[in-house]
């Protein structure tokens, strides 16, 4: 695709989202009380980089963190850096801080609930409650609390009572596959593990009471387990936590005390349980939520995820704001595609948050998000997950109008935070991520480690930031982690995607550098040869892998077919002039092969690696997790596929 095409200027900020604009009051708040003057965010950008202490000292001050410290960065090491030394401080003693009882906090629906909503007292309230259980429970800090829990209010209170305890917290959605549980949970040994009976997903039931047997047989360091009644009226949720006239009381921690731990897809091998600090998140959060996205009072932020993903931890952190948030726990297809839309509608939803994925879905389906609806409301749409193609960009504009703000993003669960994407204060290109986040020094790197301007590189980040993980579960050289991050360039995180940084300071994401085809020296992202070959009403997915063969290679591409579509050769010659003209011809396929679906994990992500490993003889069960996937059959075609071409061999 020409860059012209993709950088053409889709959106600008208005003066009045300027002026009112976070990012606006804090670089006034530099001037006033810092003495610090930037004509431009990449000015501001590039100081939050380079004077790090400054920049995150000033964070710690403009949002008023409760507690005091000795150094900023007494450390700045990759891995090993230490933030904030001396401080104590409680992540959700900064959730609650001065918020009006009667204020709504939470607005909710799901497919087995009507919407509804939590005001702050309500969450307050239900935290507590939560609270007092789990300390009768002997739950202490350090203490291990996980949750096979949907997105709903009494998980967000969950977890918010777990971390005022300082007990750690974590989750998996009731989607999760038994072995994928126990592959996460029993890593961090936990004392209470809190569930729901089942769950209803596009339409159809799911009882989850067997699979918990089989979950809590195999975690011998589990005490107590606490079912909510949530597909049927089995459970011992209020019994556990009844009313209590007892004070919400927040347990202050050391600024790196563990709060959270997340895991990779768990794609190949035990995923990585990765641990972050409640400190580190705190002063993310509050810079991400506040400046980046703008939440501001009144808004009400949504965000399609699921509690197996970073982005629900993610949206919890909205609440540091003084937005409010919305959450769904269901299909998002179901009754079709056009029921996120809905809830916007009813919600008077203010920020849209979704998967690159779903709003290809909602364009290849001829969704109108506007149409017959009031949407007023919203005024920005945030997207996550996979590159979100140009299309993408157009159709959002072309849907919901000109002056809505949409606002690209790319981080991962490694940091729970994105590392490029929205900034208010700046313009919106087509197929551009509108810049790197204040703090986060991302650099695209070439082969030698030398960092490049318009180039495709390797995505690192070259200066430490809080929410970098503490370490990973079980690892107690670091050895892991470190092989996870900075072994290609010692001292200097990899992130493991390609990206391309514009002279104007703006990103384009293409892939996966793991799963990046070089052909003829030409490096392409995958996300670039899906964004051709999805161009083409025919074709509703794709997954392409490049195989190494010798002196050749084998690439073949993976296609999904519309029920009408036929793969014949004028399709095929239409697939090859499609990535000849919009990537190059050294990317043309191989061959081009029919399938049913393509392999994703829970979290959407398409198995490139995996299904390569496994067209090159890795086991399938080495390969990938077949529990850590959306649809572990579609692995079926590509283990019958290697096992053909090894006859053939």
């Amino acid at each position: 695709m020409a860059t012209e095409q993709q950088g053409a200027l889709l959106w600008e900020p208005p003066e009045e989202l300027r002026e009112r604009a976070t990012m606006t009051r804090y670089m006034r708040w530099l001037e006033s009380e810092r003495g610090l003057e930037f004509d431009d965010y990449e000015a501001l950008w590039r100081w939050s980089t380079e004077d790090l202490e400054a920049f995150w000292g000033s964070i710690w001050e403009f949002f008023d963190v409760q507690g005091s410290y000795d150094e900023v960065l007494a450390d700045a090491s990759m891995p090993g850096a230490q933030w904030f030394t001396g401080a104590e401080i409680s992540y959700p003693e900064h959730i609650f801080r001065d918020r009006p009882g009667d204020r709504v906090a939470i607005r909710h629906a799901s497919e087995l609930r009507e919407l509804g909503e939590w005001t702050w007292d309500d969450l307050r309230e239900q935290t507590a409650r939560v609270a007092a259980g789990l300390k009768a429970m002997g739950v202490e800090r350090g203490d291990r609390v996980v949750a096979y829990m949907p997105n709903i209010p009494e998980t967000i209170a969950a977890f918010l009572a777990t971390a005022s305890l300082g007990a750690v917290w974590s989750s998996c959605s009731p989607d999760f596959g038994a072995r994928s549980v126990v592959d996460r949970f029993a890593q961090i040994e936990p004392k209470v593990l809190l569930t729901v009976d089942g769950y209803r997903y596009g339409g159809k039931d799911h009882d989850r009471s067997e699979l918990i047997e089989r979950v809590q047989s195999e975690m011998p360091s589990l005490e107590r387990t606490v079912t909510l009644a949530y597909l049927g009226d089995e459970g011992d949720w209020d019994e556990a936590f009844p009313p209590t006239d007892e004070e919400l009381v927040f347990e202050r921690v050391p600024f790196d005390h563990p709060m959270w731990v997340l895991y990779s897809s768990g794609t190949t091998g035990l995923p990585k349980a990765i641990v972050h600090s409640q400190g580190g998140i705190l002063l993310e959060h509050l810079k991400k939520h506040n400046l980046h996205i703008d939440a501001q009072e009144g808004d009400r932020v949504f965000w399609f995820t699921t509690t197996g993903w970073m982005m629900w931890n993610f949206l919890v952190g909205i609440l540091l704001t003084d937005a409010s948030i919305v959450l769904y726990d269901g299909n998002p297809g179901t009754p079709d595609m056009d029921a996120l839309w809905e809830l916007a509608e009813q919600t008077g939803m203010t920020c849209f948050g979704t998967s690159a994925a779903y709003l290809a879905a909602c364009m290849k389906s001829g969704v109108e998000p506007a149409k017959g609806r009031d949407l007023s409301a919203l005024r920005s749409v945030g997207s996550t997950g996979s590159p979100l193609a140009p299309e993408g960009f157009e159709w959002v504009y072309e849907q919901l109008g000109k002056e809505t703000w949409l606002f690209s993003t790319s981080g991962g669960t490694d940091m729970c935070t994105a590392f490029v994407g929205g900034v208010p204060l700046l313009p919106v290109y087509r197929g551009e991520l509108q810049g790197a986040s204040l703090g986060a020094k991302v650099e695209a790197y070439d082969e030698d480690g030398n960092a490049v301007i318009d180039e495709v590189g390797e995505l690192v980040i070259t200066a430490p930031m809080p929410s970098m993980p503490i370490y990973f579960w079980d690892d107690e050289d670091g050895e892991k982690l470190r092989e996870s991050y900075f072994d290609m360039y010692p001292g200097v995180w990899r992130h493991g995607d390609w990206i391309r940084i514009t002279e104007r300071g703006t990103a384009v994401i293409s892939g996966r550098s793991d799963s990046t085809i070089n052909r003829g020296g030409i490096r392409m992202g995958t996300a670039e040869i899906y964004r051709a070959v999805l161009a083409l009403d025919e074709i509703t997915d794709a997954l392409v892998v490049d195989i190494a063969q010798g002196d050749d290679a084998w690439m073949p591409l993976f296609v999904v077919l519309r029920d009408d579509a036929e793969l014949d050769d004028d399709l095929k010659k239409a697939i090859a002039k499609r990535v000849r003209e919009d990537c190059s011809p050294r990317h043309v396929p191989s061959e081009v092969l029919e399938i049913e679906e393509v392999p994703r994990t829970l979290s959407g992500k398409v198995l490139e690696v995996p299904v390569k490993k496994i067209l090159t003889g890795t086991p399938a069960d080495k390969a990938a997790s077949r529990d850590s996937l959306q649809n572990p059959e579609a692995l079926d075609y590509f283990v019958e596929l290697a096992e053909e071409r090894e006859r053939q061999t």
